[in-house]
């Protein structure tokens, strides 16, 4: 009887296994699914993008904006240099906001009384808050348009949750224009008054306020007896709403 053969290390040939079976292909997906999955996709790349945009300025100071842009290629350059909240006279805060947006700290981005007053003087003045004009200034364009509107609309909430109050001022005050060529209250202060933002005195700062509306139209340094007066006005204005509280939410 033949004997069976035997491997080197004295076990049996081992069987070579059975290939497998390969796995079919899924179908492909009809094109309008591949589109709807594409839409979503894109969509929450979008969000992420939107997010982020939000987020960031909260912690990372804009490098510029889209006026200042259009106005350094208009005029050849302009002034602007970045300065913190603690480097600016608290006199310079409180008149910002009692100029711009009195119940600051009280709203969530939107003044609804201050919209009601503008609605019932048939559009006479505006009501945009503190928040809506940041960002404006730092998202979108100037104008009144609607698509504008409806952007900065949706934009605010993000912002008033994602930004301290007092950062929202910091920021508003460093890309406001206050001249012609003229952005953020370190160049205006030293432009106009030649001292750094940290030592504004108030009527300086009372200043300063009175031009915002109108930064092209008006001369902080050669104020009209109008805006003596208006200037006036804000002082008074920033000391009721320290004594009142409405200057808690960005005073430091």
């Amino acid at each position: 009887m033949a004997r069976q053969t035997k491997s080197r290390s004295g076990k049996g040939a081992r069987k070579k296994p059975a290939p497998r079976k390969r796995a079919s292909a899924r179908p492909a997906l009809p094109l309008g699914a591949r589109l709807r999955r594409w839409g979503r996709r894109g969509a929450f790349g979008g969000l992420a993008l939107v997010g982020l945009a939000i987020l960031a300025p909260a912690v990372l100071n804009p490098p510029t904006t889209w006026t200042m842009l259009s106005e350094a290629r208009r005029l050849g350059g302009i002034e602007h240099h970045w300065i913190a909240a603690d480097d600016i006279a608290p006199v310079m805060l409180r008149a910002t906001v009692a100029a711009e947006d009195a119940n600051f700290c009280r709203h969530w981005g939107f003044d609804m009384r201050a919209i009601r007053g503008a609605i019932e003087a048939g559009g006479r003045y505006g009501a945009s808050t503190i928040s809506q004009q940041t960002v404006k200034n730092v998202y979108l364009w100037q104008g009144r348009s609607w698509p504008r509107k409806a952007l900065e609309a949706v934009i605010t909430p993000g912002v008033e949750l994602a930004w301290s109050k007092r950062r929202i001022l910091e920021v508003y005050l460093n890309v406001a224009e206050f001249g012609e060529g003229v952005f953020g209250i370190d160049a205006a202060a030293r432009h106009y008054f030649g001292v750094p933002p940290a030592q504004l005195s108030a009527a300086q700062a009372g200043a300063l306020a009175a031009v915002l509306p109108d930064p092209k139209g008006r001369n902080a340094a050669r104020l009209t007896p109008a805006l003596k007066r208006r200037a006036a006005q804000i002082l008074d204005g920033a000391a009721t709403i320290r004594a009142d509280g409405r200057s808690d939410c960005f005073e430091s």
